[in-house]
């Protein structure tokens, strides 16, 4: 991982197995209360209390709640990223139509099943540079899924994949997110529709 993208707000990283599993358990106990109350109403307090930590070790590691919610979007990219390869290796879907199915199934999995994924996935409303101080959210991810797209693109010009990228990471966030404004599942036409459109533009763009 990149640990200089939340610098300022996370104090220092485990390094004994112990430390490690404290470390966890309160990313485990943020991402349940993020599920239950929401980012507003989320406290360190609750958070330690919950994974049963003294809140002065919450504060070994953390300097604040939002260096917390950073690490756990961290965390849900990695675990994002190490689903879709994982899955890209196993079934070796073909071009970006194999892709695109991928990478939406696995993002509409983690919503429907990991705790807190609605409000964190890889950022929060009003801290658009968590993963990195340098960078802003989105760009940080549509860096690690372009990627996937290397296989697919041959000499394409950087500059060019990576607004290509961007732009339909973009396109994904706004439909995915009108997809569960209403359904705790995900509307299935609309997820059907944000692949049918990421799949029209990258087409035409990844050439």
């Amino acid at each position: 991982m990149n640990h200089d993208r939340n610098a300022g707000t996370l104090r220092r990283l485990p390094v004994q197995k112990r430390s490690a599993e404290r470390f966890e358990r309160l990313l485990d106990a943020c991402a349940e209360v993020l599920e239950e109350v929401g980012y507003a109403a989320l406290t360190t307090k609750e958070v330690a209390r919950r994974a049963d930590v003294p809140i002065g070790t919450f504060y070994q590691f953390f300097s604040d709640k939002e260096g917390l919610i950073g690490e756990l979007a961290v965390r849900n990219l990695e675990n994002f990223m190490a689903r879709v390869t994982g899955r890209i290796e196993r079934e070796e879907p073909e071009g970006i139509p194999g892709i695109v199915e991928v990478t939406v199934d696995e993002f509409v999995v983690m919503r429907r099943t990991i705790a807190g994924f609605g409000v964190v996935d890889f950022g929060a409303v009003g801290q658009d540079h968590i993963l990195e101080p340098t960078r802003d959210n989105n760009t940080v991810v549509a860096g690690r899924l372009r990627s996937l797209t290397a296989s697919l693109t041959g000499g394409q010009d950087d500059a060019e994949l990576d607004i290509a990228v961007r732009v339909a990471l973009e396109c994904a966030d706004s439909v995915l997110k009108l997809a569960f404004a209403d359904d705790p599942n995900g509307d299935p036409r609309l997820i059907a529709e944000c692949k049918h459109v990421l799949n029209g533009y990258l087409k035409d763009r990844l050439r």
